[in-house]
């Protein structure tokens, strides 16, 4: 459950990069272009280094080629929601919450230097880096637009979360933890309103991201 959810907004590491190639070390090259008829986006092998960089348990200095081509799939599906948050300008982040993010962000590896580690190898020089920074702020965005388009008309009913408890969370809880008491059902019913809420946003994401495929031209110009 929530597997796409979790690619979104754990995101991993979510990203759509839409920017320039300029903190990349190395030489650039064209991976790959989304467009809707209106706006096409790039995506450079860069894109796809820094994408790596935020996922705390993918290699940084030597990615395999199933790495990099999650990593572009993930990128790609990003800029199909991106495409779609741009026509929203409300969405634009604050340098509040891009601050917020990038401290999130933070949390998922070990430690600060690791992490300042990670984005060196990439090519960034900190976390104040400007392009740094305008990765998260497109990062935030979408998030923005994830919660606006799909959370907010998310109704989790009281009789769906006791049908939940019943034939999912008590089966499971004694599978996993035999002999022990489980849980009453009102000490469990916020985790389960959360998950039966991420499994919904996760449904309709999927349905989103298809129907933005079938609308959208997606071109492979270097295979990884």
């Amino acid at each position: 459950m929530r597997k796409c959810v979790t690619t979104i907004f754990c995101l991993l590491f979510i990203c759509s990069f839409v920017m320039t190639a300029q903190a990349q070390k190395t030489v650039d090259k064209m991976v790959a272009t989304v467009s809707d008829g209106n706006k096409t986006k790039l995506i450079t092998y860069s894109d796809v280094l820094w994408q790596i960089a935020l996922e705390p348990n993918t290699s940084v200095d030597n990615p395999s080629s199933e790495d990099l081509s999650r990593a572009l799939q993930t990128i790609i599906n990003l800029n199909l929601v991106g495409l779609e948050a741009e026509k929203l300008p409300s969405l634009v982040p604050t340098e509040r919450e891009i601050s917020a993010e990038r401290d999130r962000i933070l949390t998922f590896f070990p430690s600060p230097a690791e992490f300042q580690r990670r984005l060196n190898a990439v090519g960034f020089t900190s976390t104040s880096d400007d392009n740094f920074r305008a990765l998260i702020a497109v990062r935030v965005s979408i998030n923005k637009y994830l919660d606006f388009r799909f959370r907010s008309f998310v109704v989790i009913t009281p009789k769906d979360e006791e049908e939940y408890y019943n034939a999912v969370y008590l089966p499971r809880y004694r599978e996993q933890y035999p002999g022990r008491i489980v849980p009453e059902f009102a000490k469990v019913r916020a985790g389960i309103n959360k998950e039966l809420t991420e499994d919904k946003i996760e449904t309709n994401l999927n349905k989103f991201l298809e129907g933005a495929r079938e609308r959208t031209e997606i071109v492979i110009l270097n295979p990884l």
